[in-house]
Formats: structure tokens, sequence, C-alpha cells
């Protein structure tokens, strides 16, 4: 029987500081980014750049369904011999579904919480793809529209809050493991 972490939250609400902090603690961490970034787009012969990034995302879901990561991630999960997977990037409701499909119980569905001015401070100050206030808010809404990010955020088993630190979110993170009995 495998534990399937998934992190939800909104852009920049602190679900990479999770999953990073969780992949350098021993986990094993599935990004569903990474399928897009560091397979099919190499596999396109494509370059990387967010021009190439959202085609391939978009020709992804065109020919696969809203839940084709999700699907692809599915068979990652069942070939890994971890007893402990933490999901980074669960987007819709969709994916939500077909991870609840496969895996019920066993999966566990954190959600980051950052109100948004602290979201965009964020994102306009980060090193890698820095967005302006514009982006973030045409960002938000495209996920909320587009992608139904907001159910799998509503349903959520469990809240974490990132209004102070990084590592205040990840010590409420490790309290929150070891009250629910996860270890890697």
């Amino acid at each position: 029987m495998k534990r399937i972490i998934a992190f939800v939250g909104m852009p920049g609400s602190g679900k990479g500081t999770c999953t990073e902090y969780l992949e350098k603690s021993g986990y094993t961490v599935f990004h569903f980014g990474n399928i897009v970034t560091q397979e099919e787009i190499p596999r396109r012969g494509l370059e990387l750049n967010a021009a190439n990034e959202k085609i391939v995302r978009e020709d992804l879901r065109e020919k696969g369904g809203k839940g084709v990561l999700a699907s692809m991630v599915v068979d990652k999960i069942d070939q890994s011999n971890k007893d402990v997977i933490v999901l980074d990037g669960l987007y819709s409701w969709t994916e939500y579904r077909i991870l609840n499909e496969a895996y019920g119980e066993d999966l566990l569905l954190i959600a980051v919480y950052t109100p948004k001015v602290d979201r965009y401070a964020r994102l306009m100050a980060r090193d890698y793809r820095p967005l302006t206030k514009e982006e973030a808010t045409l960002r938000d809404v495209a996920e909320i529209e587009n992608l139904e990010k907001g159910g799998p955020i509503a349903y959520a088993d469990y809240l974490l809050h990132n209004t102070e630190t990084p590592e205040s979110l990840k010590s409420e993170l490790d309290n929150l493991l070891l009250s629910l009995g996860v270890s890697k």
C-alpha cells in the first residue's frame, strides 16, 4: 500500500517549498510539470521555454484530456517501489478524481494557503520565471477558470498556512506529517 501526498494551492503559495523540502528530506517527489519540461519537450525536440511549455501542456491535454498528466503520474507511482510518494503540480478536479480513483484513502491532499498580496510579491521577486502583478493575476484567473484549480484546494484534507517564513511552513508540515504517522 502506497501513501500519496499531493500539494495544492495557488501560484506562489509555497507548494514548491514543501515538495523541495520533502525531497531534500529523502521523500520521492513526482512533479507534474517535469512530464512536460523534462520528458515531452525534449522528446519533441523543442527548446525549453515558456511558450513551448504552454504548447506541449495544452497539446497533451487536448489529446489526452484534462487528466492526462495525472494518468501519467499514476503510471510512475505504480512503477515506484516507494511507500510514500509526494506530488507537486496537481491542478485540476479531473486530476484529483483520477488520483482518488487510483489511491482512495491513501491519497492525502494538502492545500498551502498564502494571502494573494504575499503570493504576488513572491512571484514578482522570484529568480525563476518572475511575473508582474498583472501576469500573476492573469495566471490566477486562468488556473481557476481553465484548470478547475479551486476544487482540489477547497476539497483538501489539510491546510497549511504559509504566512510567515519558509522555516515556519516546513515546521508546520513536519508537525502535520508526524501527527499523521507519515514518514519516508
